[in-house]
């Protein structure tokens, strides 16, 4: 399933990996801001939320370093937005 199919059908939880100033100076409506630098540690707590991931940042680099460490370390159905405003745009259509 593609990540506009996910949000289309409102399933998937959004994660913003963008610095804590940059997520305050605007985000996704009912986002979680977790920084990629956290990300590693915090393993335990994404096997825990609802799946699908969605991971969003700026542009996609950092939400496709993110995607990428928590698929090698056994986190499934987590999925590269994108940049948070491009996903944004597709949430607030529906």
């Amino acid at each position: 399933m593609s990540v506009q199919e996910l949000l289309e059908k409102d399933t998937a939880t959004i994660i913003d990996v963008r610095e804590p100033f940059e997520f305050a100076e605007g985000h996704i409506e009912g986002s979680t801001n977790i920084p990629l630098n956290t990300v590693q540690n915090r393993v335990d707590d994404f096997q825990q939320m609802t799946k699908p991931l969605v991971m969003v940042c700026r542009s996609g680099g950092r939400s496709g370093m993110a995607t990428a460490i928590l698929k090698a370390r056994g986190v499934e159905d987590v999925h590269n937005g994108g940049g948070w405003e491009q996903v944004n745009q597709v949430k607030t259509a529906m």
